[in-house]
């Protein structure tokens, strides 16, 4: 029988969610605890790959098990993974649906805190820049669903098959007093390094060194700029996957700073 696993986790500890030799990976952890507990190895197939210390406060993955257990293993699975990955539902599904084939759309939101503040350190990006020009970084946000093809903001466009995405939102958030931002996007998919590389864009244009002619140029013209000035990978998550036959609502509880009253810029 084919399950799929509703998690989140905290990936500041992590080298990514995919299993590489010699790292210590999402993936990995969670193989080997299922493994232990159904004295067998079991493979895990994940809905993408978070980078280096990004997080999920939603992801998917799925295993196939043969056994059937009598014991609640959502219970049993939080008890013996780390603090930093929880799982919140486990669902049967028939045939063989696939964990990342199947996505038709992923969500990510990237945090910025522009004040020092050790409470937020691993869970947000720290960029001291000063007063950024949130109503310029918007007017370039908003410009993303109108394009199609990201090639001027992919680190290695001429690997992929394609470099068309579906941008379907493109928002910018802040706080009241202005000293957080939230970038959002959803998408069919992305490319490698994407959506640092766009929020790096965006906080040069918030400083005044880049003016929003120039980076709709760069989706106009999709020639990769020389200094690509990717952003940290803390303060990126991976907050939503859909699938056509299933499309549940994130834990945001288990993120804090989703809890946060965000005003759209």
């Amino acid at each position: 029988m084919r399950y799929f696993f509703h998690i989140g986790y905290n990936g500041h500890t992590y080298s990514g969610w995919q299993k590489q030799p010699k790292v210590n990976s999402v993936q990995e952890v969670i193989e080997d605890k299922l493994s232990q507990i159904f004295k067998t190895p079991l493979t895990i197939n994940g809905c993408g790959r978070t980078d280096s210390g990004v997080h999920a406060s939603q992801f998917f993955f799925h295993a196939d098990i043969a056994q059937e257990w009598d014991f609640d293993l959502v219970f049993r699975l939080n008890k013996v993974l780390p603090h930093n990955i929880a799982v919140f539902d486990i669902i049967p599904l028939a045939g063989k649906p696939h964990a990342r084939f199947d996505a038709v759309q992923r969500q990510y939101d990237y945090y910025i805190h522009t004040y020092k503040n050790p409470f937020l350190s691993q869970l947000s990006s720290y960029y001291d820049l000063g007063k950024l020009d949130l109503a310029a970084m918007k007017k370039a946000t908003a410009l993303l669903p109108q394009y199609k093809d990201y090639r001027a903001f992919c680190t290695t466009p001429d690997k992929n098959e394609h470099t068309i995405c579906n941008v379907m939102e493109a928002d910018l958030y802040t706080t009241a007093n202005g000293d957080q931002i939230r970038f959002h996007i959803a998408s069919n998919r992305f490319l490698g390094k994407m959506i640092r590389i766009i929020t790096g864009k965006l906080l040069k244009i918030g400083t005044g060194n880049m003016s929003v002619d120039e980076f709709e140029n760069l989706l106009i013209t999709k020639e990769t700029p020389g200094l690509l000035e990717i952003a940290h990978p803390t303060g990126l998550y991976l907050s939503k996957v859909t699938y056509p036959y299933l499309n549940l609502p994130p834990r945001t509880e288990f993120a804090g700073l989703q809890q946060k009253d965000w005003i759209v810029v």
